[in-house]
């Protein structure tokens, strides 16, 4: 029993050595702002979190960061978000690229022309995910939009129509999971 408390007080104290190293680790501005949409949007505030199923299954958990105080809820694309989505399982990027292209789609954005050209450049960039791991998409109006990997940079798609209409797949009124976008748009 003694051996037991001594390891449990050296626990302790390593813990307790450790606490301002990791407070002091954190980022001073936000710490709960991923530090890669930080550097992109200077003043990023969550906007609004929810998650999507299929089927009875998780897929993702996403969360929505803006300027809250530029952020048009009624107009998102017309300023600068990222799309923060944090996948509950193992998912190939070519299936990723794909779902979205179906979406868009559906939303009636695009000509197919475009639609090929999206589906290409997605196939292109998007990485197969693990669970746990975030892929983030960022629309930057008048640019495109920029894509990270569990906060490294994958690459751009240089197409203001592209972002727009990827990111309609979440905040488009007419969007297949209007219960998530109330939920990023904090509109529940």
């Amino acid at each position: 029993m003694q051996r037991l408390s001594g390891c449990w007080v050296a626990m302790m104290l390593l813990l307790a050595s450790l606490l301002p190293q990791l407070t002091w680790s954190q980022t001073p501005a936000s710490p709960t702002t991923p530090v890669h949409i930080s550097a992109a949007l200077s003043a990023a505030q969550l906007i609004g979190t929810g998650s999507y199923t299929w089927l009875g299954l998780k897929i993702y958990d996403a969360q929505l960061w803006a300027d809250g105080k530029n952020f048009d809820r009624d107009r998102p694309s017309q300023k600068p978000f990222a799309l923060d989505l944090r996948y509950a399982r193992k998912l190939q990027g070519k299936k990723i690229a794909e779902a979205s292209i179906d979406e868009i789609k559906k939303l009636g954005i695009g000509t197919p022309a475009q639609r090929d050209v999206w589906l290409a450049a997605m196939t292109a960039l998007f990485p197969d995910v693990e669970k746990g791991w975030r892929l983030t998409g960022m629309h930057l109006p008048e640019e495109g939009a920029r894509f990270f990997l569990n906060g490294t940079l994958l690459g751009d798609i240089a197409d203001p129509a592209f972002s727009t209409a990827f990111f309609a797949i979440w905040l488009d009124p007419k969007t297949s999971a209007p219960k998530l976008r109330l939920a990023l748009l904090d509109r529940q």
